[in-house]
Parts: C-alpha cells; sequence; structure tokens
C-alpha cells in the first residue's frame, strides 16, 4: 500500500468520524432543545431561569408545581422511553438485517399489552404489578417467536412473519378481552394500550432509567460488534465476531428495553421502527447507528407528545401521534419489499 493511498484511506476516516460527531451531537442539540420547551411552554410560560431554580430543588412558587409536579415528570419519562424503543428496535433490525424487525411487527409489544389489559379488566390489577406482568409478557413472547422461528438457525423472514402471526393473535386476546370489560376498567386498559406519558411519576422514570442504564449501556458497549451482524453471521465471526453471544446480548437487552418502557407507558407505536431506519439515513456509513437512534427514538416521543398536547386542535397521546407517522412508512416499506421481489 502506498504512501498515497493510505492518505487517502486516513482521511476518508476523519471525514466519517466527522460527519458521526456531527449528527450525533446535532441530535443531542436537538432533544435539549425539545426537552426545555417541554419544561418552559406548555399553556403557560415558565422563564428558563425558573426551570433551572426548580431542577436545582429550588422552591419557586407557581414553578415548582408547573414544573415539578407536571412537566418534568411527563418530559423525563417521555425521553427515557423514547430512547429505550429506539436503541432496542434499532438493535431488533440490525440482528436481523430487515427493518421489519422491530417489536412494533415482531409481537413483543403485543405480548405486553396482552399482558397488561388482561391484569387491569380481568384481574382488576393496578400499579407495579401490571408493569411487572408486561415486561414478564415480553419477555415470553420474545423467546416464544425466536423459538418457534428457529430451524438451523433464525431467519429474519421467518422470524418476522411468526412474529406477524403471534401479534395478530394477542391483538385478538386483547379485543375480546375489552368486549368484555367493565365500564370501570375498560377507559385505563384504553389510555394503557394507546402508549402515552399522562399521570407520569417520578418513580416510574427511575425504574426505567436503571433498565436504560444496565441493557442500554450493555448494547452501547458492543456496538461494533452488532454493527458487525449487517454484514452476515460468517463475515462478522471472520471479524473475530462472537456471533452467537452477541445474538443473544442482543435478544435479551432489547427485549428488557422494550418489556419494561411498554410497561411504563403503554405500546408508543412505530418508535422502535422507525428510529432505526431514520439513524441509518442520516448517519449511513459513518458511525454505528444504535446511539443516533435512541436519541431519535426520544425526539420522536418528546415531539410527538408535545404536538399531541399544545399543537392540534385537540389533545392526543403520543402514541397516536407516532402511529400516524409510522403507519405510512410502513406502507412505504411493504410496496418497496413487493418491487424489489421480497428484498429489502
Amino acid at each position: 500500500m502506498t504512501s498515497s493511498t493510505l492518505e487517502i484511506i486516513v482521511a476518508s476516516r476523519r471525514r466519517r468520524q466527522k460527519k458521526y460527531v456531527l449528527v450525533v451531537g446535532a441530535l443531542a442539540v436537538l432533544l435539549v432543545l425539545i426537552f426545555a420547551i417541554t419544561l418552559s411552554v406548555g399553556h403557560s410560560f415558565t422563564p428558563p431561569g425558573d426551570v433551572l431554580r426548580v431542577l436545582m430543588g429550588e422552591a419557586v412558587p407557581g414553578a415548582s408545581f408547573t414544573v415539578g409536579q407536571l412537566r418534568l415528570p411527563r418530559a423525563l419519562l417521555g425521553l427515557l422511553a423514547g430512547l429505550s424503543f429506539g436503541l432496542g428496535g434499532v438493535a431488533f433490525q440490525i440482528m436481523l438485517r430487515n427493518p421489519l424487525a422491530s417489536p412494533d411487527i415482531i409481537g413483543i409489544s403485543s405480548g405486553a399489552s396482552a399482558a397488561a389489559v388482561f391484569a387491569i379488566v380481568v384481574l382488576s390489577l393496578k400499579g407495579p404489578i401490571v408493569s411487572v406482568l408486561a415486561v414478564s409478557a415480553g419477555l415470553g413472547v420474545a423467546l416464544a417467536v425466536y423459538g418457534l422461528s428457529f430451524r438451523n438457525g433464525v431467519a429474519g423472514t421467518r422470524l418476522i412473519l411468526v412474529g406477524i402471526g403471534v401479534s395478530a393473535m394477542l391483538e385478538s386476546v386483547v379485543a375480546y378481552i375489552l368486549s368484555q370489560a367493565p365500564a370501570w376498567s375498560l377507559q385505563e386498559a384504553m389510555r394503557w394500550l394507546t402508549g402515552s406519558v399522562n399521570g407520569a411519576q417520578l418513580d416510574q422514570s427511575a425504574t426505567l432509567a436503571i433498565a436504560l442504564a444496565v441493557c442500554g449501556g450493555l448494547l452501547l458497549s458492543r456496538a461494533r460488534d452488532i454493527e458487525a451482524l449487517r454484514l452476515g453471521d460468517d463475515m462478522a465471526a471472520a471479524l473475530g465476531v462472537r456471533v452467537s453471544e452477541t445474538r443473544m446480548i442482543i435478544i435479551v437487552t432489547a427485549v428488557g428495553l422494550i418489556a419494561c418502557a411498554t410497561a411504563v407507558t403503554g405500546p408508543i407505536a412505530f418508535v422502535a421502527f422507525l428510529s432505526g431506519p431514520i439513524a441509518g439515513r442520516i448517519v449511513g456509513d459513518s458511525g454505528p447507528v444504535l446511539l443516533p437512534a435512541a436519541l431519535i427514538g426520544a425526539v420522536l416521543v418528546l415531539g410527538g407528545d408535545y404536538a399531541g398536547q399544545f399543537l392540534l386542535a385537540s389533545r392526543y397521546p403520543v402514541g397516536v401521534i407516532t402511529g400516524a407517522l409510522g403507519a405510512p412508512y410502513l406502507i412505504y416499506l411493504i410496496i418497496r419489499v413487493s418491487r424489489a421481489g421480497g428484498s429489502l
């Protein structure tokens, strides 16, 4: 290799690294800006100085309640849920090398939803126990889908088809339970199913923050190994990646993130599905998409929740807003699959 060729390679690598840093930095700034707007601007305006004083623990008349009790828990929960959905969703899509391999599509969210609705309507449960059952069901459905699609390995298309079937079955169970639900529990179940950060509490954020720190930290620490799976199992193994171990890490941690976030906010539609493809288009080949996808997930949830509260004629839960964004993209992907003869 000549010195000129080496210089070209080094310069190209530096350009990609610079682009990656700029993209991540821009997404982080956008996220901080939306978070700040969420805390300051609503039906009333709270000056940024008062917001900072509240965040530092000072008692500010009016702002302590508006910011500390109403806006901060909601914004913090939306931030953590968005990071979890974005990171968990893109990890699945990379592992299976298919943008349709999202927890929204393959039944994980449906499993958590079915368990939560059963707990609320049939068992008349509330609070943390509903979240525990939802997380357990999400993990159980993920293992079931993986097991049913395993045949000399797991093909992405086979797992997606099995997941769609399981998801349809679970959604029919949810529909049946709701059709038999008494009026006093129906409203709570429907609020949960829509995907919402209404009524957020700081203790919910603390639980989700722990899950994100553990599961998300483990995923980000294996970002390069996960990215290598894009090249296929054989190529990844040739690059020194322990493929089976990396797959198991993705399954456990990504499902844990999605299930924990769903247990707290309900299934916020299409955030896990959209974050990865958007990040991939922005980042390109400049670096791993895990962190950008997590940031985009948080932007979608925070931005969607703010739009649903204040920017439309009526108030809508965040799941309605993200669903309206995600459904057209899903149709676009299906059309792309059809035109490409089944190849995405």
